[in-house]
């Protein structure tokens, strides 16, 4: 039997080299594109209270201190499990975790288009709140599959999901008026409950997709690593640091997503459709401009670009935070308007540079 000629040898070798690498990049457009889909929705039943809670606080009769604590027992909740969900993505691969937030949040989604109590809006706020942890375990998983030269890209496209929080705000008036009395004799609850009951059945079919669409044999890049040397970035101080430049600038734009729409009603006596439709105008640039914030701090440093941004968000935080009229003129709508566009600029860049 002749041996094959090493020519052929390395053909060979090279041509599965390279369908194998085609593989790889297949499987991470397919984690980009979904993760990011599912993070989206998954940003949009977080965040749903921002237009939801207005209706909810006239039907049970909130006060203002119990509507802030709807609104942010949600987003603590989509918080403080993100460092542990993390690196477990790491540890047993992102589309398991991904799938089973998507599950997760499902059922308590569907339970607040039945609540009949502010306890039972508060306890479902705590589970659906689960939602907002999606980030750190996309992030995660995007890592893991992306090149290392289309990390940023792949990063950068992902982050943009949190544009989810404008979803509600586009379609939520138009759903809770299109649908007041509910459907098929109130076995589906109409207005302002039959957004969550929608939420629901699209996150029971994005879970569906990502569990059959995504690579079955994930990464785990943390798989072999211990817990301590995971931890051991914490020990260094800068961390923490970039972890309060990112309050600013993401903490910031979860509260005004939430807040705004209230603020313009109860301010400006707007509707909820024109208050709805001036958030989600704030939220495009404050989510879709991360790319523009990655491109200026490729060309001009991470540095000072994000000291720009805080001393262009604080120079307009001035007239924002002023009585109104004290500083010698009156901040109307539309002047408000575009103060917080700006802010929303700010974050949407300052959220790349950080």
């Amino acid at each position: 039997m002749k041996n094959k000629p090493l020519s052929s040898l390395s053909s060979s070798g090279s041509s599965s080299s390279a369908q194998l690498a085609q593989a790889a990049a297949h499987g991470a457009n397919r984690v980009l594109v979904l993760s990011t889909l599912a993070f989206t929705l998954l940003f949009a039943v977080w965040l749903m209270f921002g237009v939801l809670g207005i209706p909810i606080k006239d039907e049970f009769h909130l006060s203002k201190i119990q509507f802030t604590w709807l609104t942010a027992i949600a987003v603590l909740s989509g918080s403080l499990w993100r460092l542990p969900l993390g690196i477990l993505t790491d540890r047993i691969g992102g589309r398991v975790l991904m799938v089973a937030l998507l599950l997760a949040s499902a059922i308590p989604c569907f339970l607040v288009s039945r609540a009949t109590s502010y306890a039972q809006l508060i306890v479902c706020a705590i589970f659906f709140g689960l939602a907002g942890n999606s980030f750190s375990v996309g992030i995660a998983w995007n890592a893991a599959w992306a090149e290392r030269q289309r990390q940023g890209f792949a990063l950068g496209t992902f982050g943009a999901g949190n544009v989810g929080a404008s979803l509600t705000k586009l379609i939520g008036p138009a759903l809770i008026a299109l649908v007041p009395l509910g459907l098929w004799n109130g076995a589906i609850a109409g207005g302002w409950r039959f957004v969550p009951v929608l939420y629901t059945a699209l996150l029971l079919m994005m879970a569906a997709a990502v569990w059959f669409l995504t690579p079955h044999n994930d990464r785990r890049p943390g798989s072999g690593r211990s817990l301590g040397a995971m931890l051991r970035p914490l020990a260094n101080v800068r961390i923490w640091r970039f972890g309060m430049y990112y309050v600013v600038v993401f903490g910031a734009y979860v509260a005004l997503s939430l807040w705004l729409p209230l603020y313009y009603k109860n301010v400006f006596h707007m509707s909820l459709g024109k208050a709805s439709l001036l958030t989600a105008c704030f939220i495009f640039p404050a989510s879709l401009l991360r790319p523009v914030g990655g491109w200026l701090s490729d060309r001009l440093g991470p540095r000072p670009v994000t000291y720009g941004v805080f001393i262009a968000m604080l120079l307009v935080s001035i007239p924002l935070s002023a009585p109104n009229g004290s500083l010698g003129f009156t901040v109307g709508p539309w002047t408000f308007f575009a103060l917080v566009e700006i802010l929303g600029i700010g974050m949407g860049i300052g959220k790349a540079s950080v």
